[in-house]
This record gives C-alpha cells, structure tokens and sequence, in this order.
C-alpha cells in the first residue's frame, strides 16, 4: 500500500522532488517560490469566497480522480499566499477536489500575490476560458466584476476577451424568472433557448414558451419564432367598462362642450352611473370654466 500511495500525484510532483527546496524551511520556501510552483499541502489550502463556480459533476469529479491516481496532477493550482503556510484557492478547485477523492494529501500549485478584486477576477477568467461556469455562474460573475470592483463593460470585455454584447447578454440571464434560470443552470434549456427569451419583456410570456420548449422540445430556431410572434401579435383589446352613449346623451355632451368651452367627456356604465369630465390647462382656463358654471 505504501508503495501505491507513493505513486498517487506523480505529475508536477516528480519534477519538484529532490530539489534543494525541500531542505529549506518551509516559510522560505514559499516565499522564494512565489510566482513559481510548489508543493503544497491540501490541508493549508482554503476555498475561494470569490469561486464563480458552484456546481460541480460528481461524475466527472470521479473520472478526474481516477485519471489523478494514475497520471498525478499535470496541471497545477493557482493560489495566493494568506500567511502563517496558509493559502488560498484562486483557480483549480475542482482538480483539488477530485485530488481529494484520489488521496493525495498535497498538490502542485503557482503561488501568488493577489488581492480580492485579482482573486475574483482570476477565479472568473479561469473558469470561463475552461468553459467550466454555466452560463447563470457567468453572468453572476460578470455582474460583481462590474459591481463589486467597479469595473466598466467595456473594460471587462478587453479583460475577458469577450465581446460587449456577450457579457450584456450573460448578464441579462439574471433578468429572466427564477425557474428560467434554474433550467438554464442544470442544463435543461441552452443559452440559445434563453438568449431568445431574454428579449421577451413580459415574464408570464417568458415562461408560456419555456414550458413548450420542455414540453415539445423545441429548437432554438423554433423558440425565436415564437417569440417574433409574440413581438407582432397586437394586444388584446382592454375590456369596455363603459357603455356607448344614447344620443341624447351626445346631445348633452356636446352642449357641454359648447357652453363650457373644452372638451367635456361622458362616461356611463350599464347601470346608468358615470362620471363627468371637465379638462383644463391652466389655472385661467379653469376660472373660465368655474364662471360659466356659475352663470
């Protein structure tokens, strides 16, 4: 057993073994080897609280540390030193999970200066360039870059590398109904589907054709077809709460209108009650109209 256990990690750590660092107190090490990689343990590493990423494949976790037990680790974490051999993660959670599963007890790791606004910042480019983010994570993202280190769109596309109406529309994401975005999240409906739904203003809308994308599996070409005919279909007509006036109610409408000299409108409902409307411009106008009411 000992033997197999000698053997798990064997990736970046073989390279690191023998070297001159291992003689050397471990609080020098660190320090000489910032920028660098190291061999750090597991146990000193904290998570991220800026890690975009929040769901994690218990599949592909186990894949990835089955593939850790015989290759080792080829890629090394990213982390930034807290102090006192603590670190904290700036990108590589999952490879450190899936280490975890494997039984390693450290990792290979570059280590880094870095303050809250890099950390969020790397941890976002990091994740996003490896497609590991979904797109609700991406738009959260995207969103507290912005927010939180008062970072401007355009900024972050050069930043990212993505263009301005790529992160417009990740951030619009957040916009559609809960249920929406949990579907987006667990892989039910892809971007496309949502991106259509976006340009939907009336949620109640968004959420009638989201459930027939479920329900009959529709295409994304299907999807923006509906929604151009939700976009030219006229509004329903608003319900008369008024009835059409008798013509001696006419007649009296327009003697109104002649003696007051404005625009006076009748409303009448099925009941026979209603209402008088007498509008004015001004404060003038409405004195004119309060003298001709009292001849």
């Amino acid at each position: 057993m000992s033997g197999k256990k000698k053997a798990l990690g064997r990736g970046l750590s073989a390279l690191l073994e023998g070297s001159e660092l291992e003689e050397a107190p471990r609080e020098v090490q660190v320090n000489q080897l910032i920028g660098s990689v190291a061999m750090i343990r597991i146990e000193d590493i904290e998570a991220n609280p800026y890690q975009p990423r929040t769901d994690f494949d218990r599949a592909e976790l186990a894949d990835l540390a089955m593939s850790i037990q015989h290759q080792g680790i080829i890629q090394p974490v990213t982390l930034r030193k807290l102090g006192n051999d603590r670190f904290q993660m700036i990108a590589g959670e999952r490879r450190i999970k899936a280490a975890r599963v494997a039984g390693l007890t450290e990792v290979p790791a570059y280590i880094r200066v870095a303050n809250d606004e890099q950390m969020l910042e790397m941890a976002l480019v990091e994740n996003i360039q490896r497609e590991d983010l979904n797109p609700i994570e991406v738009g959260i993202s995207f969103q507290r870059l912005m927010e939180e280190c008062q970072i401007k769109q355009e900024e972050l596309s050069q930043r990212v590398g993505k263009d301005r109406s790529t992160i417009s529309n990740y951030v619009r994401l957040l916009k559609l109904p809960a249920e929406i975005q949990i579907a987006i999240r667990e892989k039910k409906i892809t971007m496309g589907h949502a991106r259509a739904l976006i340009t939907l203003e009336n949620s109640s809308a968004q959420i009638r054709i989201f459930k027939q994308i479920l329900g009959k599996d529709l295409s994304v070409r299907e999807v923006e077809s509906l929604v151009r005919s939700a976009h030219t279909q006229p509004s329903p007509p608003s319900k008369r709460t008024t009835e059409e006036l008798i013509p001696e109610l006419k007649e009296l409408q327009k003697w109104l209108n002649a003696r007051l000299n404005t625009r006076v409108k009748l409303q009448v409902n099925r009941n026979g009650a209603g209402t008088i409307t007498i509008p004015f411009r001004s404060d003038e106008e409405l004195k004119q109209i309060f003298a001709r009411l009292e001849q």
